[in-house]
């Protein structure tokens, strides 16, 4: 599993390309999952997608990428209230980058604070799917630090 790259979304995400188009652009879910793949090809990387609306399974999920190269993860609301997921995130000991598509600086102000950046390795906002496609360049080149 060390060349694995897993990309865990948060709540609504799964509603990608539909909600709130103006704010998260076209690109459904399964876009982002078919980008997540060639960038992770074009480094000899597996990568493991999912998505969940629930707390408590993104915390499963981060648990069960132990031993992998790291996580993308867009926690999306979860974000801003998950002491759970910070405290996940520092009991496995990944890599793990945080993003998010909208700028969330630019947006309401409970959006400013995370409970994932401090523990993050790096955070990545404002650039839409671009953004995980930066994630998993830098997770990559991760393995040659």
């Amino acid at each position: 599993m060390p060349d694995t790259v897993h990309v865990l979304n948060g709540p609504n995400l799964n509603l990608l390309g539909t909600r709130e188009p103006e704010v998260y652009g076209r690109t459904t879910l399964a876009d982002l999952e078919a980008a997540c793949r060639a960038s992770c090809e074009r480094h000899g990387l597996d990568l493991v997608f999912r998505q969940t609306n629930h707390e408590g399974e993104l915390v499963t999920l981060l648990q069960q990428a132990r031993g992998s190269l790291g996580v993308v993860l867009n926690a999306a609301a979860y974000t801003h209230t998950s002491v759970a997921l910070g405290d996940a995130i520092k009991a496995v000991g990944l890599h793990v980058v945080e993003v998010h598509l909208s700028n969330v600086f630019a947006r309401e102000p409970f959006r400013h604070h995370s409970y994932i950046s401090p523990v993050a390795r790096g955070v990545i906002c404002g650039l839409g799917i671009d953004g995980y496609r930066l994630a998993i360049d830098a997770l990559a080149a991760s393995r040659n630090s």
